[in-house]
């Protein structure tokens, strides 16, 4: 979107308990990495694998992966079987028709196994906790905490929710959002504004955005701003201490959805989670 310069308004930080501020960070910097790290999370993803009519083996998977009009379909063969929410699959098991960005995860011993779509493309996702990269995983570089990356604004809703139609880091493949808004706010004396979607709880926001630091110190790509649900005035704070990076920082087997046109921001956001050292 396009910037300009205003009047500052400050953001009160003199009045923050700096200490206090970077225990709160911290904590939720390690809940966040505790996540990430999870036995099932996207760091235990060994394969990115498309269906087709045509059957295909799926590594760290039984039985042959297909998919068509009536959804994904999974063949074991005989000794085979899948665990879905507590039963047990055996022969021929047809998933049903999933809804974009939906999916279901079957489990075979230790191994899940998301069956998702993304895209318009049913997909196969096994997540092995033995998997390097997780076994690996030594922790994502951070910029320190510091409030004068606290923004505050104001949510602005479209008359109607908007489709947006964003590329994404896997080649050839669009993702398509729901936008109720933009989110407008100052940071250091200027005015910028960001593309809202819905957040993953009532109410709530998440911006998708790239800054001057992107392809230096952060992902070049995409970092990802949770912002909690505009107060009755609509008044908004952005806390760019918890700007965080995207699967695809990680993996090639990420299906991440990349910023709109507009929501790359001129200026350096110093903040947040920088470039990881480690890639599957």
């Amino acid at each position: 979107m396009t910037t300009a310069t205003t009047t500052p308004t400050l953001t009160p930080t003199a009045s923050i308990d700096r200490a206090a501020f970077a225990r709160e960070w911290e904590q939720w910097h390690t809940r966040h990495e505790d996540q990430r790290a999870d036995a099932h999370g996207f760091l235990a993803v060994t394969g990115l694998h498309w269906l087709t009519e045509t059957p295909q083996a799926v590594l760290d998977a039984p039985g042959t992966w297909s998919t068509g009009e009536d959804g994904p379909v999974v063949d074991l063969a005989d000794g085979e079987s899948l665990e879905l929410d507590g039963t047990t699959i055996t022969g021929r098991h047809a998933f049903g028709p999933i809804a974009e960005r939906g999916g279901v995860t079957v489990r075979w011993g230790d191994i899940a196994i998301e069956v998702a779509r993304r895209g318009g493309n049913d997909i196969v996702r096994p997540r092995n906790p033995t998997h390097p990269l997780r076994t690996d995983y030594t922790g994502t570089p951070t910029y320190l905490p510091n409030p004068r990356w606290l923004a505050h604004g104001r949510f602005v809703a479209y008359d109607e929710p908007r489709a947006v139609t964003v590329g994404a880091a896997v080649e050839g493949l669009q993702h398509v959002y729901e936008a109720p808004g933009e989110v407008e706010f100052e940071l250091r004396g200027e005015t910028f504004t960001l593309i809202a979607f819905n957040g993953h709880t009532p109410g709530s926001l998440f911006a998708l955005f790239t800054d001057a630091t992107s392809g230096i110190t952060t992902y070049a790509a995409n970092r990802s701003l949770s912002i909690d649900a505009p107060d009755a005035d609509g008044h908004v704070v952005l806390d760019f201490n918890r700007a965080t990076n995207l699967p695809c920082a990680y993996t090639d087997f990420a299906t991440c959805p990349l910023p709109p046109a507009g929501n790359r921001l001129p200026v350096g956001i110093e903040a947040g989670e920088k470039t990881p050292l480690e890639r599957g």
